[in-house]
C-alpha cells in the first residue's frame, strides 16, 4: 500500500511539475514581447518569481525526491536488471531536469534584463517539456511491451 501513495505522490509531483514547465516559458513570451511596456512586465516578473519559487522548484523536489523513492522500492540496488525502458526514461528525465534549469536560468536572464530572446523563441521553447513527456509516458505505460 506504501508504495502506491508514493506513486500516487510521484504523479502529482510530476503533473504540478509540468504544469510550471508549460506555463513559465508562456510567462517569457508575454516577457519578451512586451519588453517596452514596463508596468506588464514588472508584473511578469513577479509571476515567473513565484511561479518559479512556489511551484515549480517545490513540485521538481517533490517529483524527484519520491520517484528516487520508487526506484530505491521497486529496484533496490539492482536497477540495471529494470529492463532497458528505465535507463532510456532516466536518461530523459535527466536531460527535462538540465532543460528545467536552464529555464530558471533563462527568467534569471530576464529578471536581470539581460535576456534578448524574442517570443518567437520562447514560443518553440514552450514545446520542449511536450517533446520530453511523450516519450516518458510511453516507455513507463508500455515498458513491458517496449523491452
Amino acid at each position: 500500500m506504501e508504495i502506491l501513495a508514493l506513486k500516487a505522490l510521484h504523479i502529482m509531483a510530476v503533473i504540478s511539475w509540468f504544469a510550471a514547465m508549460f506555463y513559465m516559458p508562456r510567462l517569457f513570451v508575454y516577457h519578451a514581447e512586451n519588453i517596452e511596456n514596463k508596468d506588464f512586465v514588472r508584473v511578469v516578473k513577479i509571476q515567473e518569481l513565484k511561479l518559479w519559487k512556489y511551484i515549480a522548484l517545490p513540485a521538481f523536489w517533490a517529483a524527484l525526491a519520491s520517484g528516487l523513492m520508487i526506484i530505491f522500492t521497486e529496484y533496490g540496488f539492482s536497477l540495471f536488471k529494470s529492463g532497458g525502458w528505465m535507463h532510456v526514461k532516466l536518461t530523459l528525465v535527466a536531460l527535462l531536469i538540465a532543460w528545467f534549469f536552464h529555464m530558471g536560468y533563462t527568467r534569471k536572464q530576464l529578471e536581470a534584463d539581460k535576456c534578448q530572446k524574442s517570443g518567437k523563441f520562447f514560443r518553440f521553447y514552450n514545446e520542449i517539456p511536450t517533446l520530453f513527456m511523450i516519450p516518458i509516458v510511453i516507455l513507463v505505460i508500455f515498458k513491458n511491451a517496449l523491452f
